[in-house]
């Protein structure tokens, strides 16, 4: 049991640790070749670049501008001054709605805080309870624990306080999560209306076409949409002159317009002249992992010729065995020349392959559509009298594409996602092993009883202090390191299209992860650890009244890991020091020319699927201990306001996002609340029974149900809005774009949005790439039996740059 003595040693070594991050980061962050390390946005907007190589080599390397480090936590202000419209054109409304989480965290917990501790922690202190049962019972508990709930005795007329104040504080956080949901809701209707043209908006993905024996996959896709949605699909009559383009360059794209499956078989000879205006999935993962492999070999050739240049007298060699332990020693440049030219012709070959097999073919397709309306009405009907057949949904945006899963069977879904079920329950109860032995670690008695010869040396104070106070939430931030990447590889394998489902998938399971063994599990098995001599002694029907006096107690743990995880852990973010020595070893080993060194860089994106759930473990600890432990408080604030910060210095200057949902995830966000606020109420529920307050009690049934009205309510008012495409913004926005822009043609610009990634020149030879670029630039005009809608582009918010404002930093810098 952690004491006052142990949260100060807890929270001198963490905010010394955040102080260090901080200072390092100050330092290193304005060093001219850290410059793409710390602000690789500006590069890949385009708004930055490498200065000139002339001048003092050491001011091309160090900042020699003293003033600088003066001013160095000038970033923090300089993070907070840009305002959120521009915000939004700089980095998105995903981004910026991310960080209105941490906003509303403030806007929850600043007034419970203070309304707490003005009226709760004098109740609770001015009692003796827990003083009487640690003479009486033997139950451990500190000072810090006399400010909670567990000293006000039995059937005490002061469980009133709590119960209104559980009453106030649901009310509050209710009002927040309605302004904030009705809040985003209208960002998110604002950001599609202003938002540019883009490919997504509209296609939509069709699945499990069913098979036909006299027809193609692409033929049957473009019968039914002539059929079902005559006036709005897209289509061009004759793609003959495209094609053609196609099979002179063999380029392997053209699977992706719809061949013939009985004609694959016969080459590149096409015996469909007719094509719609859809890609047909092709199976092409095998190609891609060839390209990808290829890509390796290419960087450790470089590597290895960039070493032969700088040491022309001797050749590189190295063992063909695993980890160049064993095997034969060949000259690594003429070996790894070999690998890439087997490779190529592998690619080739496989290549041929997806255009000459017809199960290459996936039953599913991209099809578009000529107006939004079209799409929307497509995407958001049923297609079909039997339900699992022609379904259809938005398309994602192309850079959101989890190209993988494409070539899943639809009918293979719900059998992997039974299998992930079952998977993820086994790792739950098997991961409350570890979280049993950080509690243990939590308890001194514990481990001088496990191990009595370290008794003398865990006797010291400062070593005391550190174990209970510091030690149990580093470990428990440890054993979660990899769970996010477990999660996000059983998403994977379920089947999701896109890598937005994905992250909210992931982040799904790690919420509930967090809720069962890090909440659950850290208070039930410390519980079971502190109060182990009690459960012994006393009767069977004394136990339930010592648990509701030592689900309190574990306060002081959460304390410290809130500490370790956000205090130190957010500082530790900002320093990117995994990026800092990746960049460097590239830049030293790899770097060739410019493109390379931007290809160095490594900005991530703001991991939804790990810091979102990680944010709503503290939405949970602080609302369930509102009522219960209120010295809790203030470091939620503290986590609220420093990441809040840090993360948005994070999203001007360093995160390039992997895609743009319009804050889609917003549903989940605001459920996550409302599901820690049930929690608390009912966990002050059993805390008041435990404390036989049987008059006062019975009115904090009322809160879970009005609760789960609330959200029902702001479910049915405002989810719509992230889940549906109003046809009447639809319709606007495609008035407005055909009133702009008459003459514009959809069909080219459609044409290659949703090819696979790996024929577009995926493996990097460049007359793929001079392909892709004329085929996106060579367009060809296509005459269809329906007259097409012309649309016209909108300025796009996103594509928008902000300046930035970053003084400090010293511009004649050579990174």
């Amino acid at each position: 049991m952690a004491t006052v003595v142990d949260i100060a040693v807890s929270a001198a070594i963490n905010i010394l640790s955040a102080f260090i991050f901080l200072l390092a980061f100050a330092i290193l962050r304005i060093q001219p070749f850290n410059d793409r390390v710390y602000f690789p946005k500006w590069y890949l907007k385009g708004l930055r670049s490498s200065a000139s190589h002339s001048g003092a080599f050491v001011r091309r390397v160090v900042n020699l501008d003293f003033r600088s480090y003066i001013r160095f936590l000038n970033w923090m202000p300089e993070a907070l001054k840009m305002p959120e419209p521009e915000l939004i054109d700089h980095a998105g409304l995903d981004s910026a709605v991310y960080l209105r989480i941490y906003l509303m965290g403030l806007k929850i917990f600043v007034p419970i805080a203070f309304l707490a501790w003005a009226v709760l922690v004098p109740v609770n202190y001015t009692n003796d309870t827990l003083k009487i049962a640690q003479l009486v019972s033997n139950v451990t508990a500190s000072d810090i624990d006399k400010l909670s709930i567990s000293n006000v005795p039995l059937k005490s007329q002061r469980f009133w306080t709590h119960i209104v104040m559980a009453y106030a504080f649901t009310f509050w956080t209710c009002r927040v999560l309605l302004k904030e949901y009705e809040k985003v809701a209208s960002m998110r209707l604002q950001f599609l209306s202003a938002e540019g043209r883009r490919p997504d908006q509209f296609t939509v993905l069709v699945r499990n076409v069913p098979p036909d024996p006299d027809e193609s996959v692409s033929e049957l896709v473009e019968h039914f949409f002539l059929v079902n949605h005559p006036h709005h699909y897209l289509t061009h009559k004759d793609t003959s002159y495209f094609l053609d383009k196609l099979s002179v360059a063999t380029h392997p794209s053209v699977s992706s317009f719809g061949l013939n499956s009985k004609g694959l078989g016969k080459g590149l000879v096409m015996e469909e002249a007719k094509c719609g205006s859809h890609m047909v999935v092709c199976n092409a993962n095998k190609l891609a992992s060839l390209v990808k492999k290829k890509k390796s070999k290419k960087n450790w050739l470089d590597y290895y010729q960039l070493k032969y240049d700088r040491n022309p007298s001797q050749r590189p060699l190295k063992k063909t065995g695993f980890l160049g332990l064993w095997g034969e020693k060949v000259d690594v440049i003429d070996h790894h020349t070999s690998e890439i030219e087997k490779l190529s012709e592998e690619i080739e070959e496989e290549r041929e392959r997806v255009l000459k097999d017809p199960k290459s073919i996936m039953p599913a397709a991209f099809v578009s559509f000529k107006t939004r309306w079209g799409a929307a009405v497509c995407a958001q009907t049923q297609q079909s009298r039997n339900p699992t057949l022609w379904l259809t949904e938005w398309a994602p945006e192309p850079r959101d594409v989890y190209w993988e899963n494409l070539a899943i069977p639809y009918m293979s879904l719900s059998v992997r996602r039974l299998i992930i079920g079952v998977a993820f329950f086994f790792l739950t109860i098997f991961f409350m092993i570890p979280i049993a032995s950080v509690q243990a670690l939590a308890s001194i008695e514990g481990i001088e009883k496990r191990a009595p010869f370290l008794k003398p040396v865990i006797e010291i104070k400062f070593i005391k202090s550190v174990i209970q106070g510091f030690l149990p939430g580093i470990a428990l931030k440890l054993f979660l390191i990899f769970l996010p990447t477990i999660l996000m590889i059983m998403s994977k394998f379920e089947g999701f299209l896109s890598i937005s489902s994905l992250e909210r998938r992931s982040a799904t399971r790690y919420y509930i992860f967090l809720i069962i063994n890090v909440f659950f599990g850290s208070i039930l098995t410390g519980a079971a650890f502190e109060q182990l001599n009690s459960f012994i002694k006393q009767s069977a029907n004394e136990i339930p009244k010592t648990i509701g006096v030592a689900v309190p107690l574990k306060a002081t743990f959460f304390i410290t890991y809130i500490m370790v995880d956000g205090w130190a852990g957010i500082a530790g973010e900002v320093l990117m020091l995994k990026p800092l020595i990746l960049y460097h070893l590239k830049n030293i080993f790899l770097v060739k020319t410019e493109k390379d060194r931007e290809e160095a860089m490594d900005p991530g994106s703001l991991g939804f699927n790990t810091g979102e759930p990680r944010i709503q473990l503290y939405f949970l600890l602080g609302l369930v201990y509102a009522t219960v432990t209120p010295i809790l408080l203030p470091f939620i604030i503290i986590f609220f306001a420093f990441a809040y910060v840090v993360f948005r210095h994070q999203i001007i200057n360093v995160y390039n996002q992997e895609y743009e949902s319009g804050a889609a995830f917003w549903p989940d966000v605001h459920g996550r609340v409302i599901t820690a606020l049930v929690i608390s109420q009912l966990a002050l529920l059993g805390l008041m029974s435990t404390k036989e307050a049987a008059q006062s009690a019975p009115f904090l049934i009322a809160l879970p149900v009005l609760t789960i009205w609330f959200h029902r309510f702001c479910q049915g008012r405002h989810k719509s809005a992230f889940v549906k495409y109003p046809l009447q913004e639809a319709m606007m926005k495609d008035t407005l774009e055909r009133a702009r822009d008459p003459n514009f043609n959809l069909k080219p610009y459609l044409q290659d949005a949703y090819i696979h990634p790996v024929f577009k020149g995926g493996d990097d030879d460049d007359e793929d790439d001079d392909l892709s670029k004329k085929l996106e630039t060579d367009s060809v005009l296509v005459p269809t039996k329906r007259q097409s809608r012309k649309n016209t582009p909108a300025p796009s918010r996103i594509s928008k740059a902000s300046s930035p404002s970053l003084s400090e930093v010293v511009k004649d810098g050579d990174p």
